[in-house]
């Protein structure tokens, strides 16, 4: 009966704890890439993973993107033999972890728009440890403690 118990258990936590799928990002939302949205907000609170994808959605040829490095990204500046995507839906997977960062090399856009995003990429699977919250002790939150309690009535239960 022990047993079977311990692949409850491991059932539960593989089903909670389990690796989460790759995400899709539409950059800017429904606005898109485009001059006028501040792209440092868009990307606040988002979480960007290995594996995930950044849709550039924009008319082909009114705009493009450029991966830069991070001098490049503040001054913005086209590096030399770079190629832009132009296709008006550009999709980007993510393959690395550390900051991202990207342009449009259109005109004066980045400048302008500004047209520039910059984004940090965490290992598949990782997620940054959030502040403790409030009424918690040592981060251990409601829900947590609720799992931790479900997993043992599932085990007492089983045995």
């Amino acid at each position: 009966m022990a047993s079977k118990a311990f692949f409850i258990a491991v059932a539960v936590f593989a089903t909670i704890f389990a690796p989460t799928m790759a995400t899709q990002f539409v950059v800017g939302d429904d606005k898109g890439w485009t001059l006028g949205v501040d792209y440092a907000k868009w990307a606040e609170g988002k979480e960007f993973h290995v594996g995930d994808m950044l849709m550039f959605n924009y008319p082909p040829g009114k705009h493009n993107v450029l991966k830069v490095n991070g001098t490049d990204f503040k001054q913005c500046t086209k590096p030399l033999g770079a190629e832009p995507l132009t296709s008006g839906s550009d999709m980007i997977t993510l393959a690395a972890p550390g900051k991202k960062w990207y342009i449009c090399g259109v005109a004066n856009h980045c400048n302008q728009g500004p047209m520039k995003l910059v984004i940090n990429v965490w290992p598949e699977g990782y997620s940054p440890t959030p502040a403790p919250q409030p009424g918690s002790a040592y981060g251990i939150t409601a829900p947590s403690l609720m799992i931790a309690a479900l997993v043992s009535m599932i085990v007492w239960i089983m045995i």
